[in-house]
């Protein structure tokens, strides 16, 4: 059934498939945070009786986002923040009044405190926000205060309360960024070849474009994978998957080395291509070999426990790879040819780390 809606929604138009697999994706995230959201607003407002207790839903939504990374670490900064400027904005406005004047005041003390306090970006602007609410639309003071910074713990509690009880599978949504970097490389070592084969600085250029353009899917790949550890520590329904999420965020660092040397034989191959230059057949074979490497990590990476193919599988082709990258095949080569092999030659490296080597292990299959 998955697999049906999935081919349906790859054959809409692009932008329109693009969107849906972004609001699918996202489609988790979004659950618990209208979930941490309603729980937050009927502890506050019915079994506390508190009156409109607004800060509790937007905590809770905040501190949860759309993001796995560091969901401890903004629930925390939340209530700090909407505490300090809580508590900034009922002592100094009921100490000197409301106006402009006193807006940019309690504004200026909420966030400089805030800044004393943390280097992050989120507790000095929800100290900020807070205390201006408190300076312009909310009264002062009293219990209302006390009440506000209240709702605002309870909402940051609730998020991750809701991140325990409702996880989603984080090594399932690592495993699928890492895939989707990997498949991305995957196709342009397999058009960098096509395009050095026939001499085409157009293609080459598009590969390189490509390249340079993963950076955000890296990123996101990186965030998922601390989210996923964050998650497998405080929920007790992934408690059992701790070991794997560390596997799979071993492989952040090699994948995002393995792309950036590609950018750079992908940069020099271009320079070679406008400038004329024909890089010699062996090396571009490695070029095109690397697209299978890339393809049996990729099924790898989302194979699942004791699935194939597996790191054996995938080591076994690297090394055959390895042992065409010989030194001696730049002998009496150019700069540039040389250059391309030895990227090649550390990109395998990455490569046999993201298949569980270890970088000496690895560095030593390429020993000519």
């Amino acid at each position: 059934m998955h697999g049906r809606i999935r081919r349906r929604v790859d054959a809409l138009p692009t932008p329109v498939s693009r969107r849906l697999r972004r609001l699918w994706l996202s489609s988790v995230p979004i659950t618990q945070c209208a979930v941490a959201a309603g729980l937050a607003w009927w502890i506050a407002s019915v079994a506390l009786d508190h009156a409109q207790p607004f800060f509790a839903p937007i905590a809770a939504v905040v501190s949860l986002g759309l993001s796995l990374a560091k969901r401890w670490r903004r629930a925390v900064e939340l209530v700090a923040g909407v505490t300090i400027g809580i508590l900034a904005g009922d002592l100094v406005i009921s100490w000197i009044g409301s106006g402009t004047w006193q807006i940019m005041v309690v504004v200026a003390i909420a966030m400089s405190i805030a800044v004393f306090l943390d280097d992050g970006p989120l507790l000095p602007m929800q100290a900020a926000s807070s205390a201006a609410l408190v300076a312009t639309l909310l009264p002062p003071g009293g219990a209302a205060g006390i009440e506000r910074a209240i709702d605002a713990l309870i909402g940051g509690v609730v998020g991750i309360l809701v991140v325990a009880l409702l996880p989603m599978n984080p090594a399932a949504r690592s495993r699928r960024d890492a895939a989707g970097v990997l498949a991305t490389i995957r196709d342009a070592a397999a058009d960098l070849a096509s395009g050095l084969r026939a001499g085409d600085a157009e293609v080459v250029s598009d590969v390189l474009a490509r390249a340079r353009g993963t950076q955000g899917e890296i990123n996101t790949m990186r965030a998922d994978m601390a989210g996923g550890r964050e998650i497998s520590a405080i929920s007790p329904l992934y408690w059992s998957s701790r070991q794997r999420l560390q596997r799979i965020a071993a492989t952040a660092d090699p994948i995002d080395n393995s792309v950036r040397n590609f950018r750079v034989v992908a940069r020099r191959a271009l320079a070679m291509t406008q400038g004329g230059e024909v890089l010699r057949p062996e090396i571009i074979e490695i070029i095109d070999d690397l697209s299978g490497a890339y393809e049996i990590l990729r099924a790898m990476v989302l194979a699942p426990p004791g699935g194939e193919p597996d790191e054996a599988d995938a080591a076994r082709v690297l090394r055959t790879i390895a042992r065409k990258a010989r030194v001696d095949l730049v002998a009496d080569s150019s700069m540039s040819e040389t250059t391309i092999l030895a990227q090649l030659r550390s990109l395998i490296v990455d490569l046999l780390m993201v298949a569980g080597l270890q970088r000496s292990s690895a560095r030593a299959t390429l020993r000519d």
